[in-house]
């Protein structure tokens, strides 16, 4: 069996452009064997997994919106467009298990933007000067 204690793996933080958004993270499917350069569906964990730590908030998704709240755990497939928004006074803390094939870009419909990662790094590239609200 392979196993991996989370607080022996170093963790990585990121932002957005305007410092608005940011996170932390750990590349716990990598310590556990995922192959994320690979392109052998069998190396790679296709799908993302989110679970609930604290807080509550809302997910978007194809069908309307879905309330989540403490021990909530949802997945969603490749391809599956979904949002999450914190509505609550505290932080929504939840754990993401995920993985973005290589090539694999993602529209915003609200801000008009694409998102095209590139190994070890992710650019944004604006379609149009204005944000959606919250964002800079």
């Amino acid at each position: 069996m392979l196993k991996v204690n989370t607080a022996r793996i170093a963790e990585f933080t990121w932002s957005s452009p305007e410092g608005e958004i940011i996170g932390a993270g750990k590349e716990i499917s990598e310590e556990l064997g995922r192959k994320p350069d690979s392109t052998d569906l069998n190396e790679r964990h296709p799908w993302e997994f989110y679970h609930v730590i604290s807080g509550s908030g809302v997910v978007r998704h194809t069908e309307g919106t879905t309330p989540i709240e403490v021990g909530d755990a949802f997945l969603f497939k490749p391809n599956e467009p979904h949002q999450i928004t914190n509505d609550g006074a505290q932080d929504l803390i939840l754990y993401v298990v995920a993985d973005n094939p290589l090539g694999e870009s993602y529209y915003h419909p609200d801000s008009n933007e694409w998102t095209v990662p590139i190994p070890k790094r992710t650019i944004i590239r604006p379609a149009a000067r204005e944000h959606h609200e919250g964002e800079k």
